[in-house]
């Protein structure tokens, strides 16, 4: 069972109002020896399913056999939570591209810092719970170094990055140290968002985790199956270039899309006449995140994001 369960916070720098900037943390420590499983949400401010999920796990696991530690980290960036944006609002930067961060940075790069030594270099595992923001949805896992745990969530569609591969999208993520730096099993899980009912998700987030938990021996059970899975190589990430009414026209999540298909089109929300008209980018896609209602966007908004069937592992 869990012998002893401690929250705490720790103060990295302080507020110009006064108030200690500081991370809270939980820790469930079981009665067996096992790993430490670090599992962190809200990264993104505005990204706050991973957060309802813990909460719900926390529940569950408080009461069951366990063994090693469970280390959450339920909201990693707590100003940009409180005011549901993406990017920590006193300077604006986004915290997943400034691992393994600087004591002496902006506070940005604090605010890493303090995640990289309160957090990512004290765990043997680390489940990073991410979704899509309060307008796109989002469902997919990356597979980086641990592909039975990625698979054991139990998505439908899985992303594996090319090895090595270079620019912002992996450049200063929590991957620098838990993977790059130490080469400890790491997944990052993509599930969830959008003006819509979060619930799905966030029981689909608790379910997965646990699974991924009974996979690594942490609480007991048999592990659930998986269902039948894609792992996509390409991903593209559709943006609008114009602002107005974002309308979606393609199929849910985890379906395929054909060439040609629309993915959306922008109509003015003063003059009614359309915008643009957003084609898929491949000759056989995936549906990976969308808009699952008509939305208001700027130019430059996330929109879609696609998987590429072509060369993907059945």
């Amino acid at each position: 069972m869990v012998k002893s369960i401690r929250s705490w916070r720790e103060t990295f720098t302080t507020h110009a109002d006064g108030s200690d900037a500081t991370l809270t943390f939980t820790e469930l420590v079981g009665e067996a020896d096992g790993p430490t499983i670090g599992i962190s949400a809200s990264i993104h401010g505005n990204e706050n399913a991973g957060s309802q999920a813990i909460v719900d796990l926390f529940r569950l696991l408080r009461g069951m056999p366990l063994k090693g530690r469970l280390l959450l980290l339920p909201v990693a960036n707590p100003r940009a939570f409180a005011v549901n944006h993406r990017f920590t609002p006193i300077d604006e930067l986004n915290l997943n591209r400034e691992f393994p961060g600087d004591p002496a940075g902006n506070y940005t790069q604090q605010l890493a810092r303090a995640i990289s030594r309160h957090f990512l270099e004290v765990i043997d595992v680390h489940i990073d719970l991410h979704s899509g923001t309060d307008r796109p949805t989002v469902d997919y896992v990356y597979i980086w170094n641990d592909e039975a745990m990625s698979r054991a969530f139990g998505s439908r569609i899985l992303y594996r990055p090319a090895q090595g591969r270079g620019g912002t999208v992996f450049t200063g993520t929590t991957k620098v140290v838990t993977l790059d730096r130490r080469g400890i099993p790491c997944v990052v899980v993509e599930l969830g968002g959008g003006i819509v009912d979060q619930t799905p998700y966030v029981a689909r987030t608790v379910a997965g985790v646990m699974n991924m938990l009974r996979q690594k021996g942490a609480i007991p059970g048999d592990v659930v199956a998986p269902p039948a899975q894609t792992v996509v190589r390409e991903i593209a990430t559709i943006r609008p270039t114009r602002g107005g009414w974002l309308e979606p026209l393609c199929p849910p999540l985890g379906e395929e899309i054909a060439g040609g298909a629309l993915l959306a089109r922008v109509t003015s929300p003063y003059s009614f006449e359309t915008l643009e008209e957003i084609p898929t980018p491949y000759a056989r896609g995936v549906m990976i995140l969308s808009h699952l209602s008509r939305n208001l966007v700027e130019s430059g908004d996330y929109g879609f994001m696609v998987g590429n069937l072509e060369g993907a592992e059945p």
